[in-house]
């Protein structure tokens, strides 16, 4: 099964540690849900150590959705992974970098590596519809990160 792969990048005129510091937090989750997605934080563990989850719940359309993420490779303050343990992709593992940009602020990058279900048939009609969605979902994500962080808001 062929996969596809997205990466968002944004720098935040902070530190790693800071950026990183952000995601630990209990709220932030439940902050990088884009408004417009019917998605909420039905389940977590509160840590991004390895083996902790995360279970969101919401729909696609009119279709009820259940989505477990299991975090397994955690690098503090410079990377995690989590990845789909069940849910609505035939694979999906989310890699969360905070790289140092040499010049006090932190490069923010996302990378994706994911498999729209149903195989070809998923990828040639749904693979547009994905990726389009991933676009404006992180770059939500990354627009609400680098605000709370430079703002020094909640």
């Amino acid at each position: 099964m062929p996969h596809q792969h997205f990466v968002k990048e944004t720098r935040i005129a902070a530190p790693p540690a800071v950026v990183f510091a952000f995601h630990e937090r209990p709220e932030a989750l439940t902050l990088l849900i884009p408004p417009w997605e019917a998605m909420r934080v039905a389940e977590t563990d509160h840590s991004l150590s390895p083996g902790s989850r995360v279970v969101l719940r919401g729909r696609l359309g009119p279709i009820p959705m259940r989505w477990v993420a299991v975090h397994t490779e955690l690098d503090a303050p410079r990377s995690f992974v989590d990845m789909q343990e069940s849910g609505p992709f035939a694979h999906w593992v989310h890699t969360h970098r905070f790289l140092d940009d040499g010049a006090g602020g932190t490069i923010l990058r996302d990378e994706v590596e994911y498999a729209a279900p149903l195989g070809a048939l998923g990828r040639w009609f749904g693979g547009w519809f994905i990726r389009r969605k991933l676009e404006r979902m992180f770059a939500y994500r990354h627009d609400v990160t680098r605000r709370v962080i430079e703002s020094g808001g909640p």
